[in-house]
């Protein structure tokens, strides 16, 4: 199940309330519709979603009735099937656009005034030219009950689908620009949570979870031990929804294999003596918040919040996957293979081939004999490999935007399938050094340089030699 649909099966199960809420505030305003669109929005209801939604924006008969107006609109988008919702969004993008002549209009203008204050006014016209009638409906949704998860999962919606209709990125990036707003760190509540958190709440990290499934509750339970913690940003107008957590293993030095870290029978660590903070696993539940900065501010609110309750802590590292690893290496070793050499951190004497038909087994067996070379090429594709001047691995690009460095490899970290399968078992510590957080982010910033240890950064070389 992808995050999207695990996200709209909770939204789902609050559809029939939120359409009840939404039809009070029509009742009140007394305003109806003389008939319901069908699930795939044919044409004859796209026509008449236009005028609804013209009528929403000229906001007719005040701000009241043009806010019932939309609860209309919003009541059926929530009908719509998969194929009605693009339907939906695509009026959205090409009827309720930016009307580029006028703006072309107003830059011309602005261009040829003669003094200042006329060009200060002709640019306010400029601007107000540049903003999509659609955004005027997207705050008249946002304030609505329940209004900014409904633009949420409204976004994620025309992610998913501007891969079939490219126009939806227009919808996509409007609402990007609303919810970087309104999604401030200035807006979010940091909350600690524990197994005495509600019930319903639990069951959203057991959903949610994107790197280390939760297998049971019993399995959660045990992320919620004495010696763990999970931290979870919410907005105050989604309450009941966490929009980011990470978990932290509370142990006596930097691990090597989650595996170990998440034992279920391994003995508690007393948290007033642990010394080292670990953070196994971040993971975004809200796929219409892409994009949208969240996780750079957590890790540095928690460690704040880690430190306050336990000064005993000196080591904050994280315990992470290498995401894209296998699959870099694969193209790596089928390119090298064709032009008839063994790549960089593979032995002379070794064809690339056999080192492709192991990971090609996806057995552990398989991979063992590897070690030498597996480690080289990650800290090779680690510290070399770039998309731009940035990381190739989205992980690492994460760590190091946030100040951390490339502290440790760690061999057969994560044993699970998912772990073979994405990083030939290994695993990475990002370490945050706090005297140096500051200086790691602004060379990685301004001139693209990751921080690395000796270790990593030896390994490395040795894949270049």
């Amino acid at each position: 199940m992808s995050e999207i649909e695990k996200n709209r099966n909770f939204w789902d199960r609050a559809l029939h309330q939120l359409s009840g809420a939404w039809q009070d505030i029509s009742d009140v305003a007394r305003i109806r519709v003389s008939s319901q669109v069908r699930p795939d929005l044919p044409d004859d209801d796209r026509d008449r979603m236009r005028e609804r939604i013209r009528d929403c924006i000229a906001a007719r008969g005040g701000e009241a009735v043009a806010r019932a107006r939309a609860a209309h609109v919003g009541q059926s988008y929530l009908s719509l099937d998969q194929t009605g919702r693009r339907r939906f969004l695509a009026v959205l993008a090409s009827d309720f656009d930016m009307d580029l002549e006028e703006v072309a209009r107003e830059a011309q203008a602005m261009l040829h005034a003669e003094d200042a204050e006329a060009k200060r006014a002709l640019a306010a016209s400029l601007r107000s030219a540049t903003i999509a009638p659609r955004m005027q409906l997207f705050t008249q949704f946002n304030g609505l009950p329940d209004g900014l998860k409904f633009l949420v999962d409204m976004r994620a919606d025309a992610l998913e689908g501007r891969r079939e209709e490219p126009l939806l990125t227009r919808v996509a990036d409007d609402l990007q620009q609303l919810l970087a707003a309104w999604f401030d760190v200035g807006f979010l509540q940091l909350r600690s949570l524990t197994w005495d958190s509600p019930a319903s709440l639990l069951e959203k990290l057991i959903a949610y979870e994107a790197v280390h499934r939760i297998a049971n509750w019993s399995d959660l339970k045990n992320r919620l031990e004495p010696d763990r913690r999970l931290f979870a940003f919410f907005h105050p107008n989604m309450p009941e929804e966490p929009l980011i957590f990470v978990e932290v293993a509370l142990v006596d030095s930097m691990a090597d294999s989650v595996q170990r870290l998440l034992d279920e029978d391994a003995p508690l660590v007393k948290s007033e003596t642990a010394e080292a903070a670990i953070f196994y696993s971040i993971s975004n539940t809200q796929p219409g918040l892409a994009g949208v900065s969240l996780g750079d501010f957590l890790i540095k609110r928690v460690v704040e919040e880690l430190r306050r309750e336990l000064p005993n802590l000196k080591v904050f590292a994280t315990l992470s996957p290498i995401p894209g690893f296998t699959r870099w290496l694969r193209r790596h070793l089928a390119d090298a293979d064709s032009l008839g050499h063994a790549p960089a951190g593979v032995a002379a004497e070794a064809a690339p081939a056999e080192l492709l038909a192991a990971l090609d087994r996806e057995t552990l067996e398989a991979v063992r004999p590897w070690r030498h070379q597996l480690l080289v090429l990650a800290a090779r594709y680690l510290l070399d490999e770039k998309r731009g001047d940035r990381p190739l691995d989205p992980v690492a690009r994460f760590h190091l935007s946030n100040g951390a460095r490339v502290e440790r490899l760690n061999w057969m970290g994560d044993l699970s399938e998912k772990g073979l399968d994405e990083s030939a078992c290994l695993m990475v510590n990002y370490l945050y050094c706090l005297d140096d957080i500051a200086a790691n982010y602004e060379a990685f910033a301004t001139q693209g340089e990751i921080a690395a240890s000796g270790d990593v950064r030896a390994l490395a070389r040795s894949g270049r030699d």
